[in-house]
């Protein structure tokens, strides 16, 4: 009976939507971009309309609302605040955060690839996973390993790959050997264990097509026009709920296997030299396997797409300003061949130009949250209890009111300043970074990003082991646009297809 009642009302409502647009249609105010809203179906047909450019559509209305938020009602008359206004992110990160939490319509959306992780919680269980979190990477042993990681999977996978597709003359999905790279990492990082997912060979894995296969069917579910869809796939376990659970059956079972060998390996050698995530949890006494098979896979998660993805943007737009380009080059001239990590650190106008292409690009485009209880927020918006909220960094990148006139251009200079180095007269650059309300990227507040460091460390490496030996060319089929953000996931839609040219050898020193 439930079932027949969910068929007829994935049909009423589209029919009685259909009658309401034309009978309101012609009280709608074309000149505002913020959308029409209807009795019971509210913005449905907007929505629908601009499905497939959702985040420019979004942004348009931000940049054209005064305050920087606006209201998107959605079906039955519920609410879903937008905002790209910092005093507001301030508010529902910081100010207020305890009134903005994850929220059961979210929670239940990832549940199945989440579990009770500290990305799918909120309350005692997120501050306790947070605190083990955090005594876990401000350790000097976790992230000299983590360097040695990286510096592993340069200079053993991902250099030879790229010197091998350089002598042959492939093409390459650029996007896909990023997110080789960022897969063998944190396999490595969180269960000590190596996937070799980046090879010349470039091997296919069913640990990463489950992962591949798990984000994209959770992400469905969050953004589906009618979430009953799914629920209603799930319980026939029919299409992508099908793929989904075949999906989380092979990581869950993977991380198992994993957990049990890593117990075994601790037992039989009390001295174990081991300073992976899963090895450090384990011998700190989190045995509970669900639990810990929970807290490694958010962290795999956030460790796989996050970096790949910002990292497949910023070569994209630096194959187009070919003078910054030249600037990082003769930055990286000043390193040594495999930079440390206090060289890595230093390089300042490369982190600057990964965080304004970050700006533009950033690894997740909207983040949405739940009001616990009614509130105000700082602009004045009214917001009802059960209300999702969110702050939209991808946005607040392309707003006039925060970056100035000249928002569209990539311009690292705009996170940089000039000073006078008094022994040699030399000038050099010192960053300087905005706040993590107008620049949310990280998020901000009591869930900043713990690996926002590791983060930099690693798409530094990348760019200076990349940059040094090759030149990345876009090899887009001609008459191609430009590649397309994902909405979904803040890929490129399609991948990026390049070709990879060795520099010459005296190249990097002929820069001035």
């Amino acid at each position: 009976m439930l079932l027949q009642l969910q068929f007829l009302l994935l049909i009423l409502i589209p029919l009685l939507s259909l009658l309401f647009f034309f009978f309101f249609n012609s009280n709608s105010n074309s000149n505002s971009k913020i959308p029409k809203s209807y009795p019971l179906v509210g913005s449905f047909f907007a929505l629908l309309a601009n499905r497939n450019r959702l985040l420019p559509w979004l942004t348009g209305i931000i940049q054209d609302s005064p305050s920087a938020t606006f209201v998107l009602r959605q079906s039955f008359a519920t609410g879903h605040v937008i905002s790209g206004n910092p005093a507001v992110v301030q508010h529902i990160l910081m100010t207020n955060f305890n009134n903005y939490g994850k929220g059961e319509d979210s929670r239940r959306t990832v549940y199945d690839l989440l579990g009770q992780g500290i990305f799918n919680v909120d309350g005692e269980s997120w501050k306790f996973q947070r605190q083990i979190a955090m005594q876990e990477f401000n350790t000097k042993s976790l992230r000299k390993f983590v360097e040695t990681v990286i510096d592993t999977e340069v200079s053993q996978r991902l250099i030879p790959t790229l010197t091998s597709a350089a002598e042959r003359g492939t093409v390459l999905d650029f996007q896909d050997i990023l997110q080789r790279f960022t897969f063998d990492n944190i396999c490595n990082i969180a269960f000590g264990f190596d996937p070799a997912y980046l090879l010349p060979s470039l091997p296919q894995t069913e640990l990463d097509l489950a992962f591949e296969n798990g984000i994209k069917c959770s992400s469905e579910r969050g953004n589906a026009l009618f979430p009953g869809v799914w629920k209603i796939k799930k319980l026939l376990n029919i299409g992508s709920e099908k793929r989904l659970k075949i999906a989380i059956s092979d990581i869950r079972g993977f991380a198992m296997t994993i957990i049990k060998e890593k117990k075994q390996e601790l037992r039989e050698k009390e001295s174990l030299d081991s300073v992976d995530l899963l090895s450090r949890l384990l011998n700190s006494g989190h045995l509970d396997e669900n639990f810990v098979i929970d807290f490694v896979i958010s962290f795999m998660l956030a460790g796989r797409d996050t970096s790949s993805a910002a990292l497949t943007w910023f070569f994209w737009v630096l194959s187009k300003n070919p003078e910054i380009e030249s600037k990082i080059l003769r930055e990286i001239k000043e390193k040594s061949e495999g930079p440390v990590y206090d060289e890595v650190k230093d390089m300042v106008y490369t982190h600057a130009s990964l965080c304004e292409s970050m700006r533009l690009y950033p690894p997740v485009a909207l983040d949405a949250k739940e009001a616990v209880n009614d509130d105000v927020l700082p602009d004045g918006t009214q917001v009802k209890k059960g209300m999702k909220v969110s702050y939209f960094p991808y946005a607040m990148g392309r707003l006039e009111k925060l970056w100035g006139s000249d928002w569209a251009e990539f311009k690292p200079e705009r996170w940089l300043q000039k000073e006078e180095e008094n022994s040699n007269s030399k000038s050099s650059w010192r960053f300087v970074g905005r706040d993590s309300y107008t620049y949310p990227v990280f998020q901000a507040g009591p869930r900043i990003c713990l690996g926002k460091e590791m983060a930099f460390l690693q798409m530094k490496s990348v760019v200076a082991g990349v940059l040094r030996r090759f030149k990345v060319v876009p090899a887009f089929e001609q008459g191609v646009p430009e590649p397309e953000y994902d909405s979904f996931l803040s890929k490129m839609k399609g991948g990026f297809p390049v070709k990879i040219a060795e520099r010459e050898r005296d190249h990097l020193h002929s820069e001035n």
